[in-house]
């Protein structure tokens, strides 16, 4: 073989967005958003973020957003409850975390007090359904569902004290407060009997 096929040019981050700028069709701009939420569901912010910086007009992004808005492709509120379940679900949080990491995600504040407040009623329900009736926070449970993920590791350090104090570290990493950091991380020790 003499002579190799040469490979077409890629275009560079600078000529795409040059490209982006230049683009006239709002079905091209919202072709881009429906791409960019075929992944995950993603908030406004996040959807008007990523097609600004990918050079389309602020313009023709903002009527993307609005036609997705209106066929309920992007809604902030089920966003932001859809979020919040899944962290308590996979990745337990505290109440600190969960308000930070929706903020970084372009959530407003009223919509995060709601969301949080909706996760504190679901906590008081399955509470007040329990058969002892003792009332449990969304905060509490949640760091209760974290330690039970790493019961294994906990369990491998012999001292109750260090078990105590690694336990209490993981709850505060995972922005929960100290009073239940402290309440939860003094149930890990009572396993040891």
């Amino acid at each position: 073989m003499t002579g190799a096929r040469a490979r077409p040019r890629r275009e560079s981050f600078a000529e795409r967005k040059e490209r982006r700028a230049a683009v006239d069709d709002p079905a091209e701009v919202l072709e881009a958003a429906a791409r960019f939420l075929e992944v995950r569901s993603r908030s406004v912010s996040e959807v008007r973020r990523r097609l600004g910086g990918a050079g389309y007009r602020a313009d023709l992004v903002e009527g993307a957003i609005e036609r997705m808005t209106e066929l309920g492709m992007l809604d902030d509120a089920a966003f932001a409850r859809a979020w919040v379940e899944s962290r308590d679900r996979a990745r337990p949080r505290g109440e600190r975390a969960i308000r930070d990491e929706l903020r970084l995600k372009g959530i407003d504040r009223t919509t995060i007090d709601a969301v949080v407040g909706e996760r504190r009623d679901r906590a008081a329900a399955i509470a007040d359904d329990d058969a002892d009736g003792e009332s449990v926070s969304a905060d509490r449970a949640a760091a209760e569902r974290l330690l039970a993920k790493h019961t294994r590791a906990l369990d491998r350090v012999a001292d109750p004290r260090q078990r105590r104090q690694r336990a209490y570290g993981l709850l505060a990493r995972h922005g929960f407060d100290p009073e239940t950091c402290r309440e939860v991380a003094a149930t890990v020790v009572v396993t040891e009997e």
